[in-house]
């Protein structure tokens, strides 16, 4: 199949009594990771649900795999995977049976890369799941995820709640799995170390707007903290930054055009910054807010 981008979303729009998903475009390219990154009832579970069509979009266009959801639905599924932070198998199966029962799901299911999954990580085949860690189960979920060569892996929100050594454990998976260039993933966290170790473009979401998409570190690079003292605050144009953290020393003021600022203000410090602190003050950006 011969496309560019594993994920495209043009316009999408989904309302709600209260919330709405409002006109969201951006892509995943073939060979990369996107970032979702948002506060918890920012949009990205709808989304995500709107990808995978299990909820009916109100307007907007979603391809994957270069072929038009909803329309192509059952074919686009055999390529694509989904891992949510609610385990979706029954409590009373084991893997053993898993296998089978995915085997009879799945065209491309390949029994022998579920097997080296499975002792890769530790899970025992003949326990039954109720009796897994939720670290288990969230292994299990990715190795099922990766054993019927899906060309995309969509993951909601998959690594809350792990220890840092299983969140390690499955990057590492997701950067092998990258190694072939026609694979792609969509991961939606709140651990926005994790996505700086291994994004490669990253989307912010904020009460349903899309407010940044791009390359990860591009974006940080033009993004910086602006440090001044409380009396220096009011000679910094509003236009300038997009929002204040204010001390009782002074004030953090996050600037997008760090270069621009620094020509500017070139008497202040302007410090580089992460993408959880981006994320910080654009969700601030109508107010000041305190340390």
């Amino acid at each position: 199949m011969e496309y560019e981008n594993a994920i495209e979303i043009k316009n999408l729009t989904k309302r709600y009594d209260g919330f709405t998903l409002d006109d969201i475009s951006f892509n995943v390219p073939k060979g990369s990771i996107m970032g979702f990154i948002g506060q918890n009832g920012a949009g990205k579970t709808t989304t995500i649900n709107c990808l995978l069509n299990l909820i009916k979009r109100d307007g907007g266009e979603v391809r994957l795999c270069g072929m038009d959801m909803p329309e192509k639905e059952i074919e686009i599924k055999k390529y694509i995977s989904a891992v949510f932070d609610e385990m979706p198998f029954n409590e009373e199966l084991n893997a053993v049976i898993l296998d089978k029962i995915l085997a009879g799901v799945f065209s491309q299911w390949d029994h022998k890369v579920f097997t080296e999954y499975l002792d890769r990580l530790q899970l025992p085949s003949k326990k039954k799941f109720k009796d897994f860690s939720k670290g288990m189960k969230m292994k299990l979920q990715i190795a099922a995820a990766l054993s019927h060569h899906a060309r995309i892996l969509i993951m909601d929100e998959a690594t809350t709640g792990l220890d840092p050594v299983v969140r390690n454990e499955i990057l590492d998976i997701f950067l092998e799995y990258l190694q072939d260039e026609e694979n792609a993933i969509l991961m939606s966290s709140h651990i926005t170390s994790d996505l700086e170790k291994v994004a490669d473009r990253v989307s912010f979401i904020d009460k349903g707007k899309l407010l940044l998409t791009g390359v990860k570190d591009e974006i940080l690079d033009a993004h910086g903290i602006m440090r001044v003292g409380k009396k220096e605050l009011a000679d910094i144009d509003r236009e300038d930054y997009i929002s204040a953290r204010v001390t009782d020393f002074g004030a953090d003021l996050m600037v997008a055009d760090r270069a621009k600022a620094a020509r500017k203000y070139p008497a202040a410090l302007i410090d580089k910054t992460t993408l959880e602190e981006i994320m910080l003050f654009y969700v601030n950006r109508n107010k000041t807010f305190d340390a």
